[in-house]
């Protein structure tokens, strides 16, 4: 294993320390407990939270500041954050509109949100996502498991607390984003989660993992590995077939790289993807691609698509101004 590190336990807080001090015009260490709070928070809006496992930057802490979150809880790599750690950036991201959390659908982080949220009281909804067709469930989830739709969910949401919507409406909406979004990851290698030293999963030169999860958990199959048209037909195929008639609209389409494989890869995928989608009905108005859910050094991607309406795409558009995503200011 080669990794720049100095000592393996001692890895997510000096990134910590180092992403924020990056980034100290936008976010800031939490004062009490190690999580990245937005700098300039803003008095009465609805603070969002997020989090979960290190190892997928840039969610969480990638997305805090204007338009999106207000704190992130980075656990340990692939680990859920404490309950501690998560109500104390909720207390700290609170401004008196009260906290929506934002959490994907992993057995750990729900729970662990799950016990904030009771530890924090009634100001706090949550937003579960759940936008991963690839199994209905995993090594780390009960039902789907939520991955690359979690950022289109935070965008727009995000949007539309800086508007200054109420905790019930960003639930609603939350919920919305969600139901209208699915993915699917592809792998080509595993990943090597450092205090492991070794990868995951052993996967042969030539093949690849269909489905597989943003920690390396099993997809729907292993297959011979096939040409970049071949998987893009079936990652459209999965995500068309799950949304039925509901393709038939203007969507976003992200291309998400899991830290491992290059652009012009992935931007050869979303010109294969984009093509394949059009062709079952959809018309893709909004694009991203890029490393955004990320599963440390792992070779692969996955696309998304989440079907917009006019008040998502505008929600969509609004001004962002993040480490990671960044636009319209």
């Amino acid at each position: 294993m080669k990794k720049l590190i100095n000592a393996v336990e001692d890895l997510v807080s000096e990134s910590l320390a180092g992403f924020c001090a990056a980034h100290s015009d936008i976010v800031r260490m939490g004062e009490q407990a190690p999580f990245v709070q937005r700098r300039n928070q803003k008095p009465g809006k609805v603070a969002l939270v997020s989090g979960g496992g290190s190892g997928h930057e840039p969610l969480h802490s990638g997305f805090v500041g204007h338009g999106m979150l207000d704190a992130a809880c980075p656990g340990q790599v692939f680990t859920s954050p404490t309950p501690d750690l998560i109500l104390a950036a909720a207390e700290a991201a609170d401004t008196g509109g009260g906290v929506l959390f934002i959490v994907k659908n992993y057995e750990g982080d729900v729970m662990n949100f799950d016990m904030a949220r009771e530890m924090a009281g009634p100001s706090v909804a949550t937003v579960i996502t759940d936008d991963d067709v690839a199994v209905e469930k995993s090594t780390f989830s009960t039902g789907r498991r939520g991955v690359a739709g979690t950022l289109i969910v935070e965008k727009i949401v995000g949007a539309a607390a800086e508007e200054g919507r109420d905790l019930a409406a960003l639930k609603v909406l939350g919920d919305r984003v969600n139901a209208a979004t699915r993915s699917i990851g592809i792998a080509l290698t595993s990943c090597t989660v450092p205090a492991a030293g070794k990868p995951t999963f052993d996967i042969a030169e030539q093949e690849m993992e269909i489905g597989v999860g943003i920690h390396g958990e099993p997809g729907r199959r292993r297959v011979k590995l096939r040409p970049a048209a071949d998987i893009a037909g079936e990652m459209v195929h999965a995500i068309a077939t799950d949304l039925g008639e509901r393709m038939r609209g203007e969507a976003i389409l992200l291309i998400n790289g899991f830290g491992g494989t290059p652009l012009c890869e992935l931007y050869l995928m979303y010109d294969a993807v984009r093509r394949l989608l059009e062709s079952a009905g959809a018309i893709v108005t909004r694009s991203l691609v890029g490393n955004y859910v990320t599963s440390l050094d792992m070779a692969g991607c996955s696309a998304t698509v989440s079907i917009l309406d006019e008040e998502m795409k505008r929600l969509w558009d609004a001004p962002v101004h993040t480490p990671a995503l960044r636009w319209g200011m």
